[in-house]
């Protein structure tokens, strides 16, 4: 029986087969009995495509395949069976010959060969079902949401007799990070890619088996089992996903059947001129399957929580870092990629609709609008968008000596301007600690002491600001490198009661956000905030208000990012009462200095900041401080 019907090739044909995968590709199945493998690969200009292997000692002339309606060539091989290695050879209409891995194909070798594997992906006993059937309330935009961002090949390395160090598999790194990210708080771990890739720099990022988990680190069950290990212990898992470009490698998409099948053939529109990849072509049905299949096949059979969208502005633009001359505009004349456009509302309505509750974040880092607004509305349909530049921003205002902030206050106050016109992400990425920028303890000034202090203070403004978090790992104990993708974390450096202070600290931001629904409830709405002093008063002080859906609870937070304490700083607030101080990154079981504001502060009559009610705090040197009204007493009938 054939595996391929008339229906398949023709939603193939159309841009719409929405689970190609489980059509082309290396297949086991039966027909007529005997049991083997069933190939099939779309190279419509080919003029001839072979099936080459160990089993047949790369010769492929016994297993010529068949072309087909579509431009899909088929073949079943009997007696064929699990972990079979296999390419494509292909020869072109010029009888040029490539041999190709599967572009669909389930797994690889390991580098730096680059055959395909035949795998089973329906065996795994998946036990996750209650995380599944609970997704939909747990990722809603009104949730909590702390992603501990992560390279699986550089979190940690374990001894090895023969190389010094290796990477942990999929299995051990379940065993080893999943108890460590539940103990920081976090709600999600995200992945840099994992896709089959052949250079360990690209970091993941140049696809060479765009369905095949990376085989450094295990095989599919192995990644499978580790995703199935962080549902069962209620941490959802997000995918890096790459669908904007793709390496030159011969044995890849490029030049697939001797003509520019998957991208464009014009370098103006088919080259990266930074990355020095390829662009896929999005104005292709057959392309537009196969990434659309792409994105479903990692939340279908590995049970991704969610896609975060690697480099999503290069998509949009035609002109994307390209001078005058180099690009060619759309129909219309503009800058605008349309074709890409119609791709990313076609991919998001699709995802969302086949498996609702899981997220699609945009890293798209330009004033595009409406990225996280229904695809009905004219929108882009992704769930969230990366704030570029709130990250930028404050890492700017953050980098300064403290003597020079007062100049750069809108780089903190900025963001407030445009942040509910997106569902925003606030990312501190793996991009802010790479080539020569350093690592953010790094990024900040002063002595040893002052950058654990200024960096606390800014992780405290960070998850008071509206917007979901993101921090890459390293970052959540003070890594005094940059990351460097080739080595482990500097895990000795835990050791140190300074680290061990600002672990600590990113461990009760954590939890303190999780517990406090004025923290997160209201992230994309502009009724959630209100500033109360946006560096105004004293400059470098800036305080602010966040409130829940219940109006009556809210969080003030304060932060002080000068090196002086102001023990007796009046803060308005609108409501009185007794308010208690919940967070201080300055305590003594941080590092800090221990000033801060013990027991219960009660407001007094006395109007402040627009405020009709006030309270007299100790502000901590480069520190946040965040307040909660506990109780609203019943004090002066004048004050109610």
């Amino acid at each position: 029986m054939m595996i391929l019907t008339d229906l398949d090739r023709y939603l193939i044909g159309e841009g719409s087969h929405e689970r190609a995968y489980e059509k082309l590709g290396a297949h086991l199945t039966e027909v007529d009995g005997q049991a083997g493998v069933h190939f099939a690969v779309w190279a419509p200009n080919a003029r001839r495509v072979y099936v080459i292997g160990e089993f047949n000692l790369w010769d492929g002339t016994s297993h010529a395949m068949e072309l087909s309606d579509g431009g899909i060539w088929t073949l079943f091989v009997p007696g064929l069976g699990e972990y079979t290695v296999y390419k494509y050879q292909i020869e072109s209409q010029d009888s040029e010959t490539f041999d190709k891995a599967d572009p669909y194909g389930f797994a690889m070798e390991q580098r730096p060969k680059t055959a395909s594997v035949v795998v089973n992906l329906d065996r795994y006993p998946w036990q996750d079902e209650a995380w599944l059937s609970h997704r939909i309330k747990r990722q809603a935009l009104d949730k909590p949401l702390a992603i501990y961002e992560l390279h699986v090949g550089s979190w940690r390395k374990v001894p090895d007799e023969i190389w010094g160090s290796r990477y942990l598999t999929y299995r051990e790194l379940a065993a080893e990070l999943i108890p460590y990210v539940l103990d920081l708080g976090f709600t999600h771990i995200e992945l840099l890619p994992i896709a089959e890739h052949p250079l360990d720099a690209s970091w993941g990022y140049q696809v060479l088996g765009y369905f095949a988990p990376t085989s450094r680190f295990g095989t599919p069950d192995d990644l499978m089992y580790f995703i199935d290990q962080c549902h069962q212990h209620n941490l959802g898992v997000i995918l890096d996903w790459v669908p904007a470009h793709f390496p030159k490698d011969g044995v890849g998409l490029n030049y697939f059947d001797g003509t520019h099948l998957y991208e464009h053939a014009d370098p103006r529109q088919g080259e990266h001129p930074d990355w020095g990849t390829l662009i896929f072509n999005y104005g292709h049905n057959q392309v537009r399957t196969f990434l659309i299949s792409n994105a479903l096949f990692w939340l279908d059979k590995y049970h991704f929580d969610g896609l975060r969208v690697d480099a999503v502005a290069s998509m949009l633009y035609l002109d994307y870092s390209r001078k005058e001359g180099q690009w060619i505009p759309n129909q219309f004349g503009g800058r605008e990629n349309l074709e890409a456009i119609s791709f990313l509302r076609k991919v998001n309505e699709v995802v969302h609709g086949v498996f609702p509750g899981i997220l699609t974040i945009a890293e798209e880092s330009t004033a595009w609008p409406m990225v996280t607004r229904p695809t009905y509305t004219g929108g882009l349909g992704f769930s969230l968008k990366w704030n570029m530049g709130w990250m930028h921003d404050t890492l700017n205002y953050m980098s300064q000596e403290a003597v020079d902030r007062k100049d750069h206050s809108n780089d903190i106050t900025f963001s407030l301007v445009y942040a509910f016109n997106e569902n925003f992400v606030l990312p501190l990425s793996h991009d802010e600690v790479v080539h020569g920028k350093g690592s953010l303890l790094n990024k900040m000034p002063g002595d040893e002491w002052h950058k654990f202090a200024n960096l606390r203070a800014y992780y405290g403004l960070m998850w008071g600001h509206p917007g979901k978090k993101l921090l890459f790992m390293g970052s959540e104990f003070g890594q005094w490198q940059e990351w460097d993708f080739d080595t482990g974390l500097e895990w000795a450096a835990v050791t140190s009661p300074a680290h061990q202070g600002l672990q600590c600290f990113v461990k009760d931001l954590n939890e303190l956000y999780r517990r406090e629904p004025a923290l997160y409830e209201n992230d994309f709405e502009s009724s959630g905030f209100l500033w109360i002093d946006a560096g105004v008063t004293n400059p470098g002080v800036f305080s602010f208000i966040r409130k829940a859906k219940s109006r009556a609870e809210f969080v003030v937070v304060i932060s002080n990012f000068t090196p002086n304490p102001h023990l007796a700083y009046r803060l308005g607030v609108p409501i009185p009462g007794c308010y208690r101080e919940i967070l201080n990154s300055d305590s003594q079981r941080y590092g800090g200095t221990d000033v801060g504001n013990g027991g219960d502060q009660v407001t007094e009559k006395i109007s402040m900041h627009g405020q009709p009610q006030s309270l007299s705090l100790a502000l901590p040197p480069l520190a946040t401080i965040m307040l909660k009204l506990e109780v609203s007493p019943d004090l002066d009938k004048g004050q109610t």
